[in-house]
């Protein structure tokens, strides 16, 4: 079971490291390496509400086997280019390698989604994945969305498509 929870200041090391994880950057739109300051200033920045930052990013933590133990932080998940007028906005996530393959991004899809298109009245999401990220695909594949629109040479590495998820 997991759940979703505004970033804090502790989650700095996390970041960092998923930041920077050039592996990851192929599928993102980052493409350069970040320092603790830039993201201990994105954290504490950010506000946590979608309406003044134009994007909400959640940290995703997997709950612990035993009741002595912490919760395990295994990813985050991100709304941005939140268009409230249209009421749409676009997806991201990361997932810790040794997590994935595991239903986390599935449970975390599926309760980013009911936050929304319940709590946001949203109409449309949808996500921008290289063609070459087959599990990706699978995962977003598997929560309802659809294929769109192809976005030929999107990245050096490889081709995208949009997924869409309409409410």
């Amino acid at each position: 079971m997991i759940k979703l929870r505004k970033i804090e200041p502790s989650d700095l090391p996390f970041l960092y490291l998923w930041e920077n994880d050039a592996l990851a950057w192929a599928d993102g739109d980052n493409h350069n390496p970040l320092s603790q300051q830039d993201l201990r200033d994105y954290i504490e920045s950010t506000t946590g509400d979608i309406y003044k930052d134009g994007q909400l990013r959640l940290i995703i933590e997997q709950s612990p086997i035993t009741t002595d133990q912490s919760p395990i932080t295994v990813g985050c998940i991100d709304l941005f280019d939140f268009d409230p007028r249209n009421r749409k906005a676009a997806l991201g996530m990361y997932i810790t390698p040794e997590h994935r393959g595991k239903g986390v991004g599935r449970q975390a899809l599926e309760q980013l989604e009911a936050y929304a298109f319940g709590h946001l009245n949203l109409r449309l999401l949808y996500a921008v994945i290289a063609t070459n990220n087959a599990p990706c695909s699978a995962l977003y594949r598997s929560a309802g969305y659809q294929p769109s629109s192809p976005l030929p040479a999107w990245t050096l590495e490889s081709d995208a498509v949009i997924w869409i998820k309409k409410q």
